[in-house]
């Protein structure tokens, strides 16, 4: 009789997850004895990085990622990426090993209490199987629940003692979810559409993993519509250099009425619409305006404080609404105005994501975290091809930069520019050595500002004077890079941040630029 082991492999394979991401302890080693040759194992250097790389790597190649933690030390390190992977509705299997049963009522070291409790609420599912046996089939159901949309994280722990123990074969079954929505009530959203005055589209994530980027671009040019980019969005999901392209939608609900205030009709695709990240008052949408919300997360729909929302997925969903009443005749909506060129007298983030825009291929990927130049980001780098934005839904930092490293793995015949800012690059900076060791040609750009910007900008909205713990000047990423193994140049003015731009993106190896900026 084969064993848990081989048992559980050969379902990894058939389910198509035989790259394996981990920074494994004792409890997990039995899982790789005759380790096969057709897997490949990612080692990284703590938990948190190995949840990014993970991450990246799951959205994109569009399946589920396998990851292999060491019990709860392992797990705890890796809360806040799973968080992140929970949040960018990441499909993710996680594993950690436990202690072997025999010794558990011990409370041996190294185990884990409560172990399948212990992600929560971060992960859709998770279990401890009740026997060795049926651990191939939680794996199985992991990934199953991981996959059904709204995709996200999973959590199996395995006691060490499981993996040798006799197993009977496991045959994978097939699961067929209908997400195409309710042909009623998008019947009456393709009506209202086709009725309203000025309407208005505002596309999130959704958009992006469900891949309606062309069916998006269809409809607005079919209804005039204007598209705005919903707060916080983790993808790209509309053309920034679209006529019909608006702008972006801050995260309170103040600026969204008066963002939205013009229009007599919204269609949120893909994500919340009304998300916030400071306290507001007032009405969440205009006066009179009807809003639909249409996404495959019945979570989001449930706390939608406006509208009539349908659980659908938004490529299935647009296509009922462009089968719908032709619309009334309006006129197009005004053209967004780009701010004026900047001249690089002062190297400002704004200025270094105004040259990445210039150098950069529009076919590469932007992997980014640097919250605090968000903003600078939406007015200086567009993102003009689908597919080829990343960053966190969830706010939490050290994402990013594994993020990259993983997306790099995904899709090796493309350029990945993992923009980050320095406070969060600090966050997981140990990832470095991963691409290192991997040889990918991973564009690292730091914006270093020598500050929590963020927490600057919030201290004077809660009108703090002084903030303590938020300055670290002496941090050097050149060095930092060249102790990881990757080659690096600092930029602290326009000439220099061109000559380090140019020899990056054209390498074939692994660079990192920082670039100083004020």
């Amino acid at each position: 009789m084969s064993t848990v082991r081989h048992v559980t492999i050969d379902l990894l394979r058939e389910l198509g997850m035989t790259t394996v991401f981990g920074n494994p302890g004792s409890t997990e080693l039995p899982m790789f004895r005759d380790f096969p040759d057709d897997f490949r194992y990612v080692m990284g250097l703590q938990e948190s990085v190995v949840l990014g790389m993970a991450d990246g790597f799951a959205q994109g190649t569009g399946r589920a990622a396998i990851v292999n933690l060491h019990s709860s030390a392992g797990v705890g390190h890796a809360l806040g990426n799973l968080f992140t992977a929970f949040k960018n509705q990441t499909p993710l299997v996680v594993t950690a090993g436990q202690q072997a049963r025999s010794i558990l009522p011990y409370e041996p070291f190294l185990f884990a209490e409560r172990a399948s409790e212990f992600p929560r609420p971060f992960v859709k599912w998770s279990c401890e199987p009740a026997r060795a046996e049926d651990v191939p089939a939680a794996i199985h159901r992991a990934w199953l629940v991981a996959m059904e949309p709204p995709c996200g994280p999973t959590f199996v722990s395995i006691p060490i003692d499981d993996w040798d123990r006799s197993c009977e074969p496991f045959a994978a079954r097939k699961v067929h979810a209908d997400r195409a929505g309710d042909p009623a009530a998008l019947a009456a959203c393709a009506t209202s559409m086709a009725q309203a005055r000025r309407p208005a589209i505002v596309v999130g994530a959704g958009v992006a993993r469900d891949g309606a980027w062309d069916r998006v671009i269809a409809l607005a040019e079919r209804h005039q519509a204007a598209v705005w980019v919903a707060p916080m969005s983790a993808r790209c999901s509309f053309p920034e250099d679209h006529p019909l392209f608006a702008g972006f939608l801050t995260a309170g609900r103040e600026a969204i009425v008066a963002t939205l205030s013009s229009h007599d009709f919204v269609l949120a695709l893909g994500g919340p619409m009304n998300l916030y990240h400071v306290e507001g008052h007032g009405p969440h949408m205009p006066e009179g305006c009807d809003v639909w919300l249409i996404g495959d997360n019945h979570i989001h729909a449930a706390w939608a404080p406006a509208g009539t929302a349908i659980v659908a997925q938004c490529d299935r969903a647009l296509d009922a609404l462009l089968a719908g009443p032709e619309p009334v005749q309006r006129d197009a909506p005004p053209v967004r105005q780009r701010l004026p060129r900047l001249d690089g007298a002062a190297l400002t983030d704004a200025y270094v994501l105004q040259r990445l825009a210039a150098l950069r291929s529009p076919e590469s990927i932007v992997v980014e975290e640097a919250p605090s130049s968000r903003g600078p980001m939406h007015e200086h780098l567009p993102i003009l091809r689908k597919d080829t934005f990343y960053t966190t839904a969830s706010g939490g930092l050290g994402h990013g930069l594994p993020a990259a490293v993983g997306m790099a793995m995904a899709r090796p015949d493309d350029k990945v520019i993992a923009l980050l800012g320095d406070g969060s690059a600090m966050y997981a900076i140990q990832g470095l050595h991963a691409a290192a060791q991997h040889g990918l040609p991973v564009s690292f750009l730091i914006l270093k500002n020598n500050r929590y910007e963020a927490l600057h900008h919030f201290g004077r909205h809660f009108g703090m004077q002084q903030l303590v713990g938020t300055q670290f000047p002496e941090l050097d990423f050149c060095k930092l890079a060249e102790g990881h193994g990757i080659v690096a140049r600092r930029a602290e003015d326009a000439a220099s941040l061109d000559e380090a731009l140019r020899w990056s993106l054209a390498a074939d190896v692994p660079t990192l630029v920082e670039a100083v900026v004020l």
